[in-house]
């Protein structure tokens, strides 16, 4: 009987979850475009590629935000160096806050990256990226509640942290293509989860 309520629990938990959706698989409402790199949807999918420019490129949601719990699937093609910005400002390809990376295997997806400020915050442990799955759908999470910071790949907890600055910010959600050219991703199912 104890076991009949806990699976019950679960279930009830999961279809409580209420999701609003940040992309509608369609166009690009919602969301503006930083640089000259493109961003296009294609297949219900949203897709950045480098451009001839091959500088950094951003697309920013419309709306700020400060507490959010965001998931995301993604899968790289190419170089496949992105990543996902909160409690971001942007102004024309120079982005202030923090990103969550997205990154070839060993190069520290899930960790937190303060851009324009301390850099580097926290990396997951060593091997922990072996939840990325190069050239396959990933489904990314991440939470920032107060000064509170927890990031997922495919259901493995790859950081956790605490920072008082970002715990008084606020901002856009943003998606990165890194400089340098030969970088293909591809996002779907942008939720933020209530």
């Amino acid at each position: 009987m104890i076991t009949f309520f806990i699976f019950l629990s679960i279930i009830i938990q999961e279809t409580d979850v209420q999701k609003t959706a940040l992309f509608n698989g369609k166009d690009l409402t919602g969301w503006e475009i930083y640089g000259t790199e493109k961003w296009y949807v294609d297949n219900g999918e949203l897709i950045c590629e480098s451009g001839p420019d091959q500088g950094y490129g951003y697309l920013g949601t419309v709306d700020s935000y400060q507490d959010i719990d965001l998931s995301l699937e993604f899968k790289q093609e190419a170089n496949g160096n992105s990543g996902v910005f909160f409690r971001s400002s942007i102004e024309g390809t120079k982005i202030k806050g923090w990103q969550a990376e997205v990154a070839p295997p060993g190069n520290d997806s899930g960790g937190i990256y303060e851009s324009y400020g301390r850099g580097w915050l926290i990396k997951p442990e060593a091997g922990k990226d072996r939840a990325l799955k190069m050239g396959e759908w990933n489904t990314m999470r991440i939470k920032v509640q107060g000064d509170q910071v927890t990031t997922w790949i495919n259901g493995e907890m790859m950081i956790q942290l605490t920072d008082e600055k970002i715990g008084k910010a606020q901002g856009k959600i943003a998606l990165q293509i890194h400089d340098g050219g030969g970088i293909k991703v591809r996002w779907r199912n942008i939720y933020l989860l209530d």
